[in-house]
């Protein structure tokens, strides 16, 4: 075995470096967090080749006094702690000392900096751990980092960069990200010569807007309990993806990787979405410094809370109610339709004229001098499947099914909430068959199923009746609600069904009870269903995630139809 002996100084930095410099989109977030700190108002970055040859970051900030210069890439030396009370509540972006050193340890880095006071500029410049001489520089106030060639004195690790496309993407995304966190700053990025993105001082939905496109759309929200605060934008449900690659979380302006936070999240949306859906959202969490410890990853990217329970339940309810607001809470924009769908061929003028005649006689009109209820009056349905209404805003269009799904299980939930859900006898019991296994599930779990509102007896060798069901289901397909029930329980278990897999039911049941396509509604009973919806939490989609209403704002309509052009 080899003796001990102490490691250089060059190869100390060198091991340092590979746990904060991964790539140089790594160098560009230290550079950033840097220009932050620093108290800047307009930051630039210009990247060559994705970064692999140059990363450059220049700002406006307080910048660095020349006969500091020579701390600024030696390890271990900051201006943002000095204390453990300042690790213990640290409010910086950086705080460790070692990014520049780490970074100059691996390529050739070039600092040019003005304070306010000085008459001039400085620079200096380090290659490995070759530090130069400080020498007057040409600067405004502020700070010029360039970093070159990243890897040039260690080749093995220069072989794991990627493509300069892959390398420029993840640049990108740490822009995006510390962009996000900050809409209060002036921002551009310029690659390869070339202006890539320029984002001037904006509120953080237009920030959001600017990076992340039109189409996320959500709900915007502002949630405050003594020292949390939780702002930012709620993605609609429609927005969700099948990746996690739209979810933005923020602590105190840290953009972080939190399992904490992600479950909080999920959670609250899991009454909404589908299946293995991904919830989209930007989200600013603010916290008293001293109840969040960042110092417990290299690249400062998770963070540890001193109560964890107190955030993950602060988290999920601000979230929960700001997703479920019922049509009439929820505004114009919480649906609307793309105008990349080319509406007007989906229209046909070879439609029965009887139809129409029925329809539209017997469509109620919006009262005169009366506001309208947030979704308007019923005009028609359409074959069957859609709600046509008109409010003050234009047209409303409903999917009846997803939207009378959605209703029916807001009641089923609030009644098992209460502790049961309220059953109603059957006249005529609904039949089906079944084998022993069902039988002996059904015999078993009398009580989990009467819980859930339905009466279930042997009525023959392979038969059981259903004598009574949940009085929001009575008018629907009993023998197929019983059967989905009873599978689910002999799948996972009483109790696991009543619990964890609850929201998973009651939508497996309400479905079961939905008004099916193809039945014809009268205009009172569509009104019926309007009225419903503005009453009922989370309307705005159904129990699988789809939305349930859109709208077309008269604005929208002229577009279509080139009015005033």
């Amino acid at each position: 075995m080899a003796a001990i002996r102490v490691l250089p100084h060059l190869l100390v930095s060198q091991i340092a470096a590979g746990e904060v410099v991964e790539r140089p989109a790594s160098v560009l977030k230290e550079l950033l967090e840097n220009s932050i700190d620093a108290g800047s108002r307009a930051i630039t970055v210009v990247l060559e080749a994705g970064g692999t040859k140059r990363v450059q970051v220049e700002d406006d900030g307080a910048g660095i006094a020349r006969d500091e210069l020579p701390l600024a890439l030696a390890r271990h030396a900051t201006s943002k702690i000095g204390s453990l009370e300042d690790l213990e509540a640290v409010i910086t972006m950086g705080f460790r000392g070692e990014a520049l050193a780490s970074i100059a340890s691996v390529a050739r880095v070039s600092i040019t900096s003005r304070t306010r006071e000085a008459a001039h500029g400085a620079a200096i410049s380090a290659e490995g751990a070759q530090l130069g001489e400080v020498h007057p520089a040409a600067r405004a106030q502020g700070t010029t980092v360039s970093v070159a060639d990243l890897y040039f004195n260690t080749p093995a690790r220069r072989k794991f960069l990627r493509t300069e496309a892959t390398e420029f993407g993840h640049c990108e995304d740490v822009f995006r990200r510390i962009a996000l966190a900050r809409p209060d700053l002036a921002f551009a990025l310029k690659h390869n010569g070339r202006v890539s993105q320029a984002l001037r001082v904006q509120a953080p939905a237009e920030r959001i807007a600017a990076l992340l496109g039109e189409q996320f759309s959500g709900m915007p929200l502002e949630v405050g309990s003594g020292a949390l605060r939780l702002s930012g934008l709620a993605g609609s449900p429609h927005a969700a993806t099948a990746r996690a690659d739209s979810q933005y979380f923020f602590v105190n302006g840290r953009y972080v990787r939190d399992r904490l936070l992600s479950h909080a999240a999920r959670e609250a949306y899991s009454e909404m979405l589908h299946g293995e859906r991904q919830p989209a959202y930007v989200l600013y969490l603010e916290i008293d410094p001293r109840m969040v410890d960042v110092n417990v990853h290299p690249a400062k990217t998770e963070v540890r809370f001193r109560d964890p329970r107190a955030i993950h339940q602060f988290v999920f309810h601000a979230l929960k109610r700001a997703l479920s607001p019922s049509a009439a809470d929820a505004p114009v924009s919480y649906a609307s339709v793309s105008q990349s769908t080319p509406i007007q061929s989906m229209f046909s003028m070879q439609q029965p004229v009887e139809a129409y005649r029925g329809s539209m006689t017997a469509a109620m009109p919006m009262p005169q001098g009366e506001k309208a209820p947030p979704l308007g009056y019923a005009l028609a349905q359409l074959h069957g499947i859609y709600i046509l209404a008109q409010n003050e805003a234009g047209l409303v269009l409903i999917d009846m099914h997803a939207a009378h799904e959605r209703i029916v299980m807001e009641k089923l939930k609030a009644n098992l909430d209460a502790g049961a859900v309220q059953r109603q006898s059957l006249l005529v019991p609904a039949v089906l068959s079944a084998e022993a296994l069902d039988i002996a599930t059904a015999e078993e779990n009398r009580a989990a199923l009467e819980k859930l509102g339905l009466e279930v007896s042997v009525s023959g060798p392979n038969e059981l009746a259903v004598r009574a069901a949940p009085a929001p289901l009575a008018g629907g397909d009993i023998a197929g609600l019983a059967r989905d029930v009873l599978r689910e329980i002999r799948e996972y278990g009483a109790s696991q069904v009543l619990s964890s897999r609850q929201n998973e039911l009651l939508a497996t049941m309400a479905c079961h009870a939905a008004v099916r396509a193809n039945r014809a509604l009268t205009v009172a009973e569509m009104n019926a269903l309007l009225r419903e919806m503005e009453e009922t939490e989370r309307s705005g989609t159904c129990n699988h995630g789809r939305p349930t209403w859109y709208q077309l704002t008269m604005a929208d309509l002229d577009r279509l139809f080139l009015r005033g052009r």
